[in-house]
């Protein structure tokens, strides 16, 4: 059953009155010409709605309940997928998935966070929230398609890294800064893709890649909107400002060179069309992985390297050679 967000209650009374209209099965010309009318109305209102969203609105979208996870993009994407689980260390971490797979007749190696559809999964995968076990087990997974020579798909969809006093005692802030120095030089091509919602660290210790893309409604930040909005001005309820101040959506992230590219979603956002946005994603992923394989070890790293240090940089001088964008689906 489809869940809608507040803005979108104009959209929900329309539908609502469509289904209740073709439910009737009247055969009346009047009732025949008011779903055409009406359905003509929605497809406006969407257009129009969906072509003007603020910031805020693309970080609800983004936090969707219904949004796909990683687990989903793997049963459209890929074939023979085998989980691997545990670090080694301490556990298994249920809110990173990981293992091998096999992707347009590549085998490849996909890691993402999972934040579960459900109360109940979402709890279990504690809402997409890692632990240093999920980051240990994460980088182990790497290293495993190092040795194999494997290329390595990240997906990214966490609120952050989970901030609890168990995941401070057994080395958070050490599990992250270990990914982020593992990944830079991780001999194998890395594509992070930010599916939902990339909030600090937690995104940040799967996102050291190659190439780095987002969906068009998704978001990529050092913090929440409301974290941000209590620390600046002591008051949640601005976190439609700070989502603004971020500058934490898709376009303005490629407008700073942040991402490679945008990956345009169905009308309404991923959920509404999960096999439209897996082929979508899937040509993506192909374009820039054609380009990746393509390059010698040494120019790979070489490239990241590059990619991360130009960050934040300003003026002409310091800005490395940008590598292909793309906006089209």
């Amino acid at each position: 059953m489809r869940e809608y967000l507040d803005f979108e209650q104009p959209l929900k009374e329309l539908e609502e009155r469509i289904a209740k209209l073709v439910k009737s099965k009247s055969t009346k010309v009047s009732v025949q010409e008011a779903i055409v009318k009406s359905t003509e109305q929605l497809a406006k209102q969407e257009r129009e709605l969906f072509a003007n969203l603020s910031p805020w609105q693309h970080s609800q979208i983004a936090r969707h309940p219904q949004r796909p996870s990683v687990s989903d993009y793997l049963e459209h994407l890929t074939e023979h997928f085998v989980e691997l689980h545990g670090d080694r260390l301490f556990g298994d971490d249920r809110a990173i998935i990981g293992g091998f797979a096999t992707w347009k007749g590549r085998s490849i190696m996909v890691i993402g966070h999972e934040k579960g559809k459900s109360l109940k999964e979402r709890m279990r995968r504690n809402f997409g929230m890692a632990k240093p076990e999920g980051y240990r087990k994460a980088l182990r997974l790497m290293k495993l398609a190092e040795r194999f020579k494997r290329p390595v798909i990240t997906f990214i969809d966490t609120p952050g890294a989970y901030p609890g006093v168990d995941a401070e005692q057994r080395g958070q802030a050490e599990a992250i800064a270990r990914n982020l120095l593992e990944m830079s030089r991780l001999q194998v091509p890395i594509i992070a893709v930010v599916t939902g919602e990339g909030g600090s660290g937690g995104a940040l210790a799967l996102g050291v890649a190659d190439r780095v893309l987002m969906l068009g409604h998704a978001i990529y930040s050092v913090i929440s909107p409301e974290g941000c909005a209590a620390i600046l001005w002591g008051d949640s309820s601005k976190s439609a400002n700070a989502a603004t101040a971020l500058r934490m959506t898709a376009p303005e992230l490629l407008k700073l060179n942040v991402i490679e590219e945008v990956i345009p979603e169905p009308m309404g956002g991923a959920h509404r069309d999960v096999k439209t946005m897996a082929n979508r994603l899937s040509h993506a992923l192909d374009s820039h992985f054609l380009q990746l394989q393509q390059l010698s070890t040494a120019t790979l790293l070489k490239q990241r390297e590059a990619r991360f240090r130009s960050l934040g940089a300003f003026g002409p001088s310091h800005a490395a050679p940008k590598q292909v964008k793309t906006v089209n689906s």
